[in-house]
């Protein structure tokens, strides 16, 4: 599958790499395209009035391009400049701290997956709830497991899942749950 990962932790977040192999791992033809700072927390925001840089990142088992913007003008980027074909996924993350309740509407991570899903490729956004995490080879794998088992082109249109680790040992979670997004009265 033809992936578009992206993030708003920044390109040489340990999330971010941590899912790339994953996905690789798996199977997966992977592209980067994530702002090259920490974009936390600018929710839906698009870069109006700078010029958006754009800048490789070709290292020993990575390559990715790092984008001077918003984690949504990386997709808008990435879907419409970088990438010769449209992706058949962007996934966004993994981002250090949950993005659950009201928090998704402030997300970076969530907002790049809506964007694809609002140009209507299918998002997977996937965040774990620690700040401060030193692995995260477990979660990696089982968002690229997802990816694999998930019938993306079966899911309604500009569909967006918003998959969240517990801070605590993978073997240790108690599975898979879905649930309804929060509403705002």
């Amino acid at each position: 599958m033809k992936i578009l990962l992206t993030n708003d932790d920044g390109i040489q977040a340990l999330g971010l790499r941590s899912l790339y192999h994953a996905l690789i791992r798996a199977g997966h033809e992977v592209h980067v395209v994530a702002p090259v700072t920490e974009m936390s927390a600018v929710g839906h925001a698009v870069t109006m009035a700078s010029p958006l840089r754009i800048k490789v990142f070709d290292e020993v088992n990575f390559f990715g391009h790092g984008v001077s913007g918003t984690p949504v003008d990386c997709v808008k980027l990435g879907i419409t400049t970088i990438l010769h074909s449209p992706p058949e996924l962007v996934v966004s993350g993994i981002n250090a701290g949950a993005n659950v309740g009201v928090d998704i509407l402030y997300s970076g991570t969530v907002s790049a997956a809506t964007e694809g899903a609002l140009m209507g490729v299918p998002a997977l956004a996937v965040s774990y709830d620690d700040f401060t995490p030193a692995d995260l080879t477990a979660q990696a794998d089982f968002a690229a497991g997802l990816v694999s088992r998930v019938d993306w082109k079966g899911l309604p249109g500009q569909c967006v899942l918003n998959l969240n680790f517990p801070h605590l040992p993978l073997n240790k979670a108690l599975g898979l749950k879905v649930c309804p997004k929060t509403r705002v009265p």
